[in-house]
Formats: structure tokens, C-alpha cells, sequence
């Protein structure tokens, strides 16, 4: 699956965090629903960051529903000075971090909302490649 970010909401905007944060990123997932993935993105602070992770996702209801629950974890990549606080744990701009998601997914697209702690919701949209 390919996927962007064309919007990020702030539980708490600030006069710090740049207009327009974006996101692109790919996610290959079994049939066994694990999943792996990266993305690269552009933080609220304008830094290029990277995401490496790995996770899970499970349907919810029926076993044909469109819904989805989804759990990644990994590191981010980019938090630095003066916002490496930003991130719970960091060191030298590297930190853990797992991110809960709720999906939908209609034929081969997908819209996710995705949970980034305290601090917002991203919101992702998505398109597998292949079948």
C-alpha cells in the first residue's frame, strides 16, 4: 500500500507548528494481517522525520466489514533540538512511539485516523497496489 497525510489536526495549534504537515509512506501487509512499513514525513516543527515500524490490524464486526483497528509501533527518526522534547523518549532525534489507528477500507483505498498521542490526529489515506 502507498499512503499520504493531507491533514494533521492539533488537539492544542500553536504558533510554532508550521501550516501544512505531509506525509507519504509504504505499508506491505500480510494475509495474516502483521504489517511493516515507513514513512517519511514533515513534522509540525518542519523537520523531515522518518517512521520504521511494524504492527497489526484487526476487523471489526463481521468478518467481510470494511472497519479496522490497526497498532504500529517503531521509531521516528528527526526530532531534534530545539524540539527533540516533543517526543516522549529521544535520544540524539530517535524515539519509540505507538500509534493507534481506526480504519476504513472500500475496495483498494483506505482512510485512516490515526492517534499521535496527546498532541493530534493525522489523518492518512491509502491505495494497495496490489491484491
Amino acid at each position: 500500500m502507498i499512503q499520504a497525510a493531507p491533514k494533521v489536526i492539533h488537539f492544542d495549534p500553536s504558533d510554532e507548528h508550521v501550516k501544512y504537515s505531509w506525509l507519504v509512506g509504504v505499508e506491505w501487509q500480510r494475509a495474516s494481517r502483521w504489517l511493516a512499513g515507513y514513512s517519511y514525513f514533515n513534522n509540525s516543527f518542519d523537520q523531515k522525520c522518518h517512521y520504521l515500524y511494524g504492527g497489526k490490524s484487526w476487523p471489526l464486526g463481521e468478518n467481510n466489514s470494511n472497519w479496522y483497528l490497526k497498532l504500529t509501533g517503531g521509531v521516528i527518526i528527526g526530532y531534534k533540538d530545539p524540539y527533540e522534547d516533543k517526543l516522549p523518549i529521544n535520544s540524539n532525534g530517535v524515539g519509540p512511539v505507538i500509534i493507534p489507528a481506526l480504519g476504513y477500507k472500500f475496495n483498494r483505498f483506505n482512510v485512516q485516523a490515526n492517534l499521535l498521542g496527546a498532541n493530534g490526529l493525522m489523518i492518512t489515506v491509502g491505495y494497495d497496489l496490489f491484491r
